[in-house]
Protein backbone atom coordinates (compact mmCIF):
# COMPACT_ATOMS: atom_id res chain seq x y z
CA UNK A 1 0.00 0.00 0.00
CA UNK A 2 1.48 3.01 -0.97
CA UNK A 3 1.97 6.14 1.42
CA UNK A 4 -0.47 9.13 0.78
CA UNK A 5 0.78 12.27 -0.62
CA UNK A 6 -0.20 14.73 1.20
CA UNK A 7 0.50 12.40 4.88
CA UNK A 8 4.23 12.34 3.16
CA UNK A 9 4.47 16.08 2.68
CA UNK A 10 2.94 16.93 5.95
CA UNK A 11 5.60 14.54 7.80
CA UNK A 12 8.58 16.29 5.49
CA UNK A 13 7.42 19.41 6.53
CA UNK A 14 6.72 18.87 10.07
CA UNK A 15 10.20 17.29 10.37
CA UNK A 16 12.09 20.36 8.65
CA UNK A 17 14.04 18.08 6.72
CA UNK A 18 16.06 16.75 9.15
CA UNK A 19 15.91 13.54 10.56
CA UNK A 20 14.27 12.94 13.97
CA UNK A 21 16.15 10.83 15.36
CA UNK A 22 19.89 11.48 14.79
CA UNK A 23 19.41 15.61 13.27
CA UNK A 24 21.17 13.90 9.85
CA UNK A 25 19.68 16.92 7.28
CA UNK A 26 17.86 15.37 4.29
CA UNK A 27 20.24 18.24 1.88
CA UNK A 28 23.26 16.69 3.47
CA UNK A 29 22.24 13.19 2.32
CA UNK A 30 22.81 10.98 -1.26
CA UNK A 31 19.34 9.26 -0.52
CA UNK A 32 15.96 10.54 0.29
CA UNK A 33 15.09 10.50 4.18
CA UNK A 34 12.51 7.60 4.69
CA UNK A 35 9.20 8.24 6.51
CA UNK A 36 9.19 5.22 9.48
CA UNK A 37 6.50 4.40 11.72
CA UNK A 38 7.40 5.32 14.86
CA UNK A 39 5.78 1.96 15.92
CA UNK A 40 6.34 -0.77 13.20
CA UNK A 41 2.89 -2.38 11.53
CA UNK A 42 4.01 -5.70 12.89
CA UNK A 43 3.12 -4.04 16.75
CA UNK A 44 0.15 -2.36 15.87
CA UNK A 45 1.11 1.02 14.04
CA UNK A 46 -0.67 2.51 11.85
CA UNK A 47 0.48 4.84 8.91
CA UNK A 48 -0.92 8.47 10.10
CA UNK A 49 1.04 11.21 11.11
CA UNK A 50 0.65 10.33 14.88
CA UNK A 51 3.00 7.59 14.20
CA UNK A 52 5.46 8.31 10.98
CA UNK A 53 8.80 10.13 11.16
CA UNK A 54 10.92 11.55 9.05
CA UNK A 55 14.14 9.06 8.84
CA UNK A 56 17.62 8.95 7.37
CA UNK A 57 18.26 5.84 5.52
CA UNK A 58 20.86 4.92 7.87
CA UNK A 59 18.47 5.38 11.09
CA UNK A 60 15.88 3.79 9.40
CA UNK A 61 17.78 0.75 8.48
CA UNK A 62 19.00 0.05 12.45
CA UNK A 63 15.71 0.86 14.05
CA UNK A 64 13.92 -1.71 11.61
CA UNK A 65 10.60 -2.88 13.29
CA UNK A 66 12.18 -2.00 17.03
CA UNK A 67 10.57 -0.79 19.10
CA UNK A 68 13.15 -1.31 22.81
CA UNK A 69 16.56 -2.25 23.16
CA UNK A 70 18.94 -2.64 26.11
CA UNK A 71 19.62 0.45 28.01
CA UNK A 72 24.11 0.13 28.17
CA UNK A 73 23.79 1.87 31.93
CA UNK A 74 21.24 0.32 33.55
CA UNK A 75 20.87 -3.17 31.30
CA UNK A 76 16.87 -2.78 31.46
CA UNK A 77 14.82 -3.29 28.40
CA UNK A 78 14.03 0.19 27.59
CA UNK A 79 11.62 1.72 24.73
CA UNK A 80 12.89 3.80 21.95
CA UNK A 81 12.86 7.62 21.32
CA UNK A 82 9.61 8.42 20.01
CA UNK A 83 9.76 11.53 18.10
CA UNK A 84 5.58 12.11 18.29
CA UNK A 85 5.53 11.88 21.84
CA UNK A 86 9.15 13.12 23.26
CA UNK A 87 11.19 16.36 23.66
CA UNK A 88 14.10 15.82 21.46
CA UNK A 89 16.18 17.90 23.79
CA UNK A 90 14.81 15.87 27.02
CA UNK A 91 16.93 12.53 25.55
CA UNK A 92 20.01 13.83 23.90
CA UNK A 93 22.77 16.28 23.79
CA UNK A 94 25.54 16.68 21.10
CA UNK A 95 29.25 15.87 22.41
CA UNK A 96 30.73 17.93 19.45
CA UNK A 97 29.59 15.54 16.35
CA UNK A 98 28.96 12.53 19.04
CA UNK A 99 25.18 11.66 20.14
CA UNK A 100 24.88 11.45 23.91
CA UNK A 101 22.00 9.95 25.56
CA UNK A 102 21.10 11.58 28.55
CA UNK A 103 18.07 9.18 30.00
CA UNK A 104 17.79 5.70 29.19
CA UNK A 105 15.16 6.35 26.33
CA UNK A 106 18.00 8.60 24.66
CA UNK A 107 21.03 5.56 25.27
CA UNK A 108 19.27 2.81 24.21
CA UNK A 109 17.75 4.67 20.79
CA UNK A 110 21.93 5.81 20.19
CA UNK A 111 22.61 2.23 20.77
CA UNK A 112 19.79 0.70 18.63
CA UNK A 113 20.24 3.16 15.97
CA UNK A 114 23.68 2.98 16.03
CA UNK A 115 24.12 6.67 15.67
CA UNK A 116 27.92 7.15 16.73
CA UNK A 117 28.78 4.90 14.35
CA UNK A 118 32.60 6.14 13.03
CA UNK A 119 31.21 6.94 9.34
CA UNK A 120 28.23 8.72 10.79
CA UNK A 121 30.26 10.72 13.34
CA UNK A 122 32.80 11.44 10.61
CA UNK A 123 29.86 12.85 8.12
CA UNK A 124 28.68 14.73 11.11
CA UNK A 125 31.94 16.27 11.70
CA UNK A 126 32.24 17.09 7.86
CA UNK A 127 28.91 19.34 8.50
CA UNK A 128 29.84 21.34 11.52
CA UNK A 129 33.37 22.31 9.95
CA UNK A 130 31.08 23.56 7.18
CA UNK A 131 28.27 25.85 9.30
CA UNK A 132 25.92 23.01 8.22
CA UNK A 133 24.74 21.26 11.27
CA UNK A 134 25.39 22.23 14.88
CA UNK A 135 27.04 19.56 17.37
Amino acid sequence: MGMDAVLEQLVRNRAGAICEYCRFPQSASRFKHILDHVIARQHGGLTDAANLALCCGRCNLCKGPNIAGIDPTTRVLTRLYNPRTDDWHEHFRWSGALLEGVTPVGRTTVLVLNVNHRHRVAARQTLIRRGLLQG
